[in-house]
This record gives structure tokens, sequence and C-alpha cells, in this order.
């Protein structure tokens, strides 16, 4: 089985540095297959693609390919971008999203690869040892529910096999499949809610999703470009905005829809009341992207084989 690794990178300097060596020593355990590591670079204006460039430079006497390709244009293209243009360079079966700020485990690879015979698979979720502040606390496993008008997420059962969603920033996705459902959507750039949306695509049209407690990472969630290079308030915006470009994109069920619009005077209000602008605001931007939302909610409409609620009754 050949693997494509993705790690996308927008001013990571030195977490690249950091990390790099921990992923060359996990796949270099790899036997059954070629590998090829690919590190899509936003327009960054530190050092990375000179690490870049020595770390593919490193590879030049082993088997394990090096790839690398820029944003040729000055500004920040996002998250969801970014990937994709790395996963059109890929050539592997299987993608394996990684996070810049992720190091992985050096036996990280056989059990989360071991999910991928089964053919109704589309993605399997590692587990983070996430690093915040001074905790570690263990991620993975999510579920989804319907909440006052909204789709929420939370941490599911660690021992549970299903999920939700499979993270963006570690997780493997059968590149087939990938292919199909149209890889990352653009719409939710710069950042948050791309890989929840793709993972809820891939559920309603019919797909698996597996969580493997034995694939583990550690993910330092400080040293990542989001909250090193934005305000909490500009990335509060962009998670409202997202949550309602979700909704709007992917639930089909009318009554869910009927829920929602019946809740929006009430969280209008709620914000107004406590002077919650960061809602408003990012209200006002989805609003302001509607046609590229029902744009996007046609192409995927197609794919749909499952109701929303046959797949909340999973979780």
């Amino acid at each position: 089985m050949n693997i494509s690794i993705i790690i996308p990178n927008y001013n990571g300097e030195k977490i690249l540095a950091k990390n790099l060596p921990y992923v060359l020593a996990a796949v270099k355990e790899y036997k059954k297959g070629k590998v090829e590591i690919i590190i899509p670079n936003d327009p960054s204006t530190d050092k990375s693609k000179e690490i870049i460039s020595a770390f593919i430079h490193s590879l030049k006497d082993t088997k394990i390919i090096g790839k690398t390709v820029d944003n040729q244009k000055k500004e920040q293209s996002g998250f969801s971008k970014n990937v994709n243009r790395g996963v059109s360079l890929a050539s592997g079966e299987i993608l394996i999203l990684l996070n810049s700020d992720v190091r992985p485990h050096k036996n990280f690879l056989e059990p989360l690869l071991s999910h991928f015979n089964d053919e109704s698979i589309f993605a399997v979720g590692c587990m983070d040892e996430s690093i915040e502040g001074t905790e570690k606390i263990l991620r993975g496993c999510g579920k989804g529910y319907w909440h006052q008008g909204f789709i929420l997420h939370s941490e599911g059962d660690l021992n549970s096999k299903n999920t939700f969603w499979v993270s963006g920033g570690s997780g493997a996705f059968k590149t087939r499949i990938w292919n199909k459902l149209g890889g990352l959507d653009i719409l939710f750039n710069p950042f948050y809610w791309e890989d929840i949306d793709l993972s809820y695509r891939a559920l309603k049209s019919g797909y698996k999703l597996i969580f493997e407690k034995n694939s583990i990472v550690i993910h330092e969630h400080e040293e990542g470009a989001i909250k090193s290079k934005f305000k909490p308030k500009n990335i509060q915006k962009i998670v409202y905005r997202n949550q309602f470009f979700f909704v709007w994109k992917n639930i089909t069920d009318r009554n869910l829809l009927f829920s929602h619009f019946l809740w929006l005077p009430y969280h209008i209000l709620t914000a107004v009341l406590r002077k919650d602008w960061v809602f408003l605001q990012g209200f006002l931007l989805a609003l302001l992207q509607i046609n590229r939302v029902q744009l996007s909610r046609y192409k995927v409409k197609k794919l749909f084989t499952k109701t929303d609620k046959e797949v909340l009754r999973i979780f």
C-alpha cells in the first residue's frame, strides 16, 4: 500500500525543523509500499522554504520521495487550498495528513493503515496526545449531534471505533474516495470545520470513518500557525461563520433545516443581549457568501445516499 504524507506549511520554520525528523523516523519503519512526503508551502515569510528544501535533499539517498509545491501568490491561500495543492501531487493510495505541529509516534503507521482493506472505509483518525498549555489530553474519537439548530461536535469514547470526523491534522484518507468527494472545500478557508465537512459528506455518501487509538501522535497546539498568527476573536468569528456554512451546505433534512431557521432569531437575539458581536459578525460573513454556499451544496447533494438523521443516529 503506497502512502502520501501531506504536511501543509505556513511560516512553520521552527516546528518543521522540530517535527520532520519524527515523521521521517516513523516512515522508515514502513516496509509494505512506497512512501512520499509532500510539503505544500503557503507564502511563508520565514525560512520555511529553506527547511523544506534541505529536508527533501536529505531524502536523496533513501527510498522515500520528497516533494514540495509553493503557492505562487503572495497572500495566504488557507488550509483547505494548501492541502488540496499537496494532494494534487500525491501518487499514494492512502493520504496521511499531518499538521506541521504534529509529531507521530514511531509505530503509528501500521495500526492506522490496517483498516483500509475494507472498501467502505474512507478515513481513519489517530489518537491525539494534545499538549494544551501544561496539560496533556488524549483526543481522537468524535461524536456529533443536533442541538438548537446546529450540528455540534464533542469528544467521544476513546474505546469506540466509530468517529463522527477524522482530523485533517492527524488522519489517513483513501485517495480514490477523497477525489470522488472533491477533497477539502475551500469555502471554509482559512481554517476550521473543513475536515468535519469532508467527514460528514463521506458519512452521508455511505462511507465509514474509524478511530484507531493505537496510532498515536503528539499535537502541540500552541506552536501551530493559527494560534500564533490570529487573534482569538478573529478565530472565533471564522468558527461561527463556518458553523453556518456547514448547516447551509450539508443539511438536507427538512425538519432539521426548519429547526435551524426556527432557532436563528433566538441565537441572534441572545448574541445582541450578550453583546456577542463576534457571533453576529460570523453570521453576516456567512450571509455574504450565501451564493458560494448554494453552489457547494448543489455539488455535494448528488453524492448523498443517506439522510442526516441516519448519520446522526449512529452518534
